[in-house]
C-alpha cells in the first residue's frame, strides 16, 4: 500500500470521526502545592471542540490525496 493511500485513509477516518464526535476531552494534571510530603494536584478537563469544516475538509482531502500519487 502506498503512502498516499494510507494517508488518505488516516485522512478519512479522521474527518468521519469529526463529524461523529464533534472533538475530543482530555485532563490536564496541574501540581499547584507540594509541601514536604504533602502534595495537591489538580485535574482540569480540557474539551477541544474541531469544527465541522475541518472535518469534511479531511475527508475531501483524503479523497483526493489518493489519487495525486
Amino acid at each position: 500500500m502506498s503512502t498516499g493511500k494510507i494517508a488518505g485513509f488516516v485522512l478519512i477516518a479522521a474527518g468521519i470521526l469529526r463529524l461523529a464526535y464533534g472533538g475530543f476531552s482530555y485532563t490536564k494534571e496541574t501540581h499547584e502545592v507540594k509541601i514536604g510530603s504533602f502534595e495537591l494536584s489538580v485535574k482540569d478537563e480540557e474539551t477541544v471542540k474541531v469544527p465541522i469544516w475541518a472535518g469534511v475538509g479531511a475527508i475531501v482531502v483524503g479523497l483526493l490525496v489518493p489519487n495525486k500519487s
